[in-house]
């Protein structure tokens, strides 16, 4: 009897987790199935949800001037760079938080806190007159380290809760070893908490690489801006153009979408040590 309940639970459970992937997912179905409707087909009074005939122009006009190449180059530069600054910045920080006696260590948590919790649009001023004072207007560097800005607070915390976990007994096994701290934390540390940089490198990547606002605040020029703002090429005066608006999302997602699949394992196992409360 308890077997069967068990078993029961289990399928309800399963059903409930299948609506919820289909509610989640169903946006993404239409924008994937649209792009491969024509316009006609997709203005049409009668509403499908699977092409009718399937046209592939709406991707194969994507590339015919180069600018979603020179568009995805940029997003790619931008993010590996914020992603490469953040690490290097909040992982000796969260180390340094949860393994040593720092003074005020829950008031500066609470600062991080509310860093999360702050509207983009609040820090865009500040930030653009400090980028025009060192003279970094329209190029990398300004949409890099504003990106960072954003993903650091989040590293932090989720890797301070890592470090936290991992015994005590490992530093004093260093210390036997004869290391110093700068190499436990090189030598031990890091190679175990590899989900969580892994769970850390992926959000701060995908973060920079979503960035809309900061890319085109500080950079006027097209030739620099990321794939996000290409968007806007399909939106004119004479009209909305709607399959290749649904193509070129596609496009934009799959590399967020490739390291989700390549890299489950790693960001789930990531994510379930770093929501342990420490």
């Amino acid at each position: 009897m308890k077997l069967r309940k068990e078993f029961v639970k289990e399928i309800i459970l399963s059903v409930i987790g299948i609506l919820i992937t289909i509610v989640f997912l169903f946006p993404l179905l239409i924008i994937f199935f649209s792009s491969f409707k024509s316009e006609a087909e997709i203005f049409s009074q009668t509403t499908t949800l699977l092409p009718q005939t399937i046209d592939f122009s709406s991707y194969t006009d994507q590339f015919k001037n180069g600018n979603i190449l020179k568009s995805f180059l940029n997003s790619f530069i931008i993010a590996i760079f914020s992603t490469m600054l953040s690490l290097i910045l909040s992982i000796p920080c969260a180390y340094g938080i949860a393994r040593f006696k720092i003074p005020f260590k829950k008031s500066i948590l609470l600062v991080f806190l509310m860093t999360q919790l702050l509207p983009t649009s609040l820090i865009l001023t500040p930030l653009f007159i400090m980028f025009t004072k060192l003279k970094i207007i329209n190029s990398y560097i300004g949409p890099i380290i504003a990106t960072a800005t954003i993903s650091i607070p989040f590293t932090i915390l989720i890797m301070r809760t890592i470090f936290i976990r991992m015994p005590k007994e490992l530093e004093e096994a260093g210390k036997i070893d004869g290391c110093n701290p700068l190499q436990i934390f090189i030598k031990i540390f890091l190679p175990i908490s590899k989900p969580g940089l892994i769970t850390a490198a992926s959000f701060s990547f995908i973060m920079a690489w979503n960035d809309l606002i900061f890319s085109m605040t500080f950079n006027n020029k097209e030739n620099l801006r990321p794939m996000t703002a290409g968007i806007y090429h399909f939106i004119t005066t004479y009209g909305t153009q709607w399959n290749r608006i649904m193509a070129y999302s596609v496009l934009l997602v799959l590399p967020v979408v490739i390291i989700f699949v390549l890299l489950q394992k790693y960001i789930v196992g990531g994510i379930l040590e770093g929501s342990v409360k420490g």
